[in-house]
């Protein structure tokens, strides 16, 4: 079988795979070089996330630490109420943790290079899908040494939400463009992060901190796009001054801030998972708005589910059983975690006067509801759905 794209999903099936006894090849963008998405952007993992991760033998290459989440901090500029949620009101140490994209990626590389039957096609890139048969799917990429034709039983488009497998297999997304633009940064605060994750809406976006295990926050700030140039502009004190308006004063006075990245806010939406012998996984499947942070952590189950289909075919991987296992399993947690991110962006952002008192009250009435707080708790940590058998326990 053959995986298009070398980023945090790809890499992750690719590992999941590695006791299967099947060929799997990769074929991945860039060489040596970590790819541009494992870059300073810090990955909250929920806890379904955390136990895979420990299982697949992933969390044990990171360099740096990675703190717990231990409290959740939920509130909205210009309403009232908000929500806190404890990890020990459910028995836990914490609802996940917080990694730095590229120290992840250090360690799938790792992982990656520990196993002996992957073969990796890097740097390379696909061209497209030649006619093939029954039997398997011709794909031609190109590398140093010029085109050539691969053929595999299954093809996965593991290669993000511009994914140039969808396209060739003539898979149509929808798209919604939020209007937001998000900065993403390191922060310094005068209180040093207590395993608080912090989530802040206003008008334009939200902004999150989220606890590193340096002594920073990783930062989240939403601005409307219209505004994204005059922001981007802004020197440091002029960015902490436009934070600390935005958040307020619960982690204290912002103090410094790193090197800022930026990235527009766009959902999209395959309009299906799967072709004949081809399958989608991660950001080529649906790419998430981020408020929340369940956009790795939902991609990470596609590739576990997918692992776990093709466990119980090993004799045809990109079988039509595999193929629709996956889009079975796939789509309840698929349709109701669109739907909390989507929801939760498009409610919390809206201007509108009236919305004001509906929000406030449901901020209460969650704050004060236990049933809808485990409804949020067992969603935020993933378990949602069918849920993958390396995602329920600690290995």
């Amino acid at each position: 079988m053959l995986i298009v794209g070398g980023g945090l999903v790809g890499a992750s099936l690719a590992i999941a795979l590695h006791d299967s006894g099947l060929d799997v090849a990769q074929v991945e963008a860039a060489a040596g070089a970590l790819p541009p998405v494992f870059d300073q952007r810090n990955l909250s993992f929920a806890d379904a996330t955390v136990n895979a991760l420990t299982a697949l033998g992933v969390l044990g290459k990171l360099h740096a630490p990675a703190p717990p989440i231990r409290r959740i901090h939920v509130s909205r500029q210009g309403d009232f109420g908000r929500v806190v949620l404890e990890a020990r009101d459910y028995g836990r140490d914490a609802f996940g943790q917080v990694v730095v994209a590229r120290d992840f990626g250090q360690a799938l590389e790792a992982r990656l290079a520990e196993l002996p039957r992957l073969m990796r096609y890097r740097p390379a890139r696909f061209l497209g899908i030649e006619d093939g048969d029954a039997h398997g799917r011709r794909v031609r990429i190109v590398d140093d040494t010029g085109e050539h034709a691969l053929s595999a039983r299954l093809l996965v488009g593991a290669d993000g939400s511009g994914s140039a497998v969808r396209d060739a297999l003539g898979i149509d997304a929808r798209r919604h463009d939020y209007g937001q633009v998000l900065f993403v940064a390191r922060l310094r605060a005068a209180r040093a992060p207590d395993g608080s994750a912090w989530e802040r809406f206003g008008a334009h976006g939200p902004t999150a901190l989220l606890p590193r295990g340096d002594g920073h926050f990783g930062l989240v700030h939403g601005v409307d796009a219209a505004d994204a140039d005059a922001v981007a502009a802004l020197d440091d004190d002029g960015f902490l001054e436009r934070l600390q308006q935005a958040f307020g004063w619960r982690a204290g006075r912002f103090i410094a801030v790193g090197p800022r990245s930026r990235y527009p806010a766009i959902a999209l939406r395959a309009t299906a998972l799967t072709a004949a012998r081809a399958v989608l996984v991660g950001n080529a499947a649906q790419t998430l708005h981020p408020i929340g942070a369940q956009g790795f952590n939902l991609g990470l189950r596609d590739a576990l589910t997918l692992a776990e289909a093709i466990d119980a075919h090993r004799d045809d991987p990109g079988s039509a059983g595999v193929l629709a296992e996956y889009a079975r399993r796939r789509a309840e947690d698929h349709a109701r975690t669109f739907a909390f991110s989507d929801g939760l962006a498009r409610i919390t952002s809206d201007p509108s006067s009236a919305l004001g008192p509906l929000r406030s009250l449901g901020l209460f009435a969650i704050d004060r509801a236990p049933w809808l707080q485990a409804m949020l708790v067992g969603g935020a940590m993933g378990y949602r759905g069918d849920v993958p058998r390396l995602c329920r326990a600690p290995a």
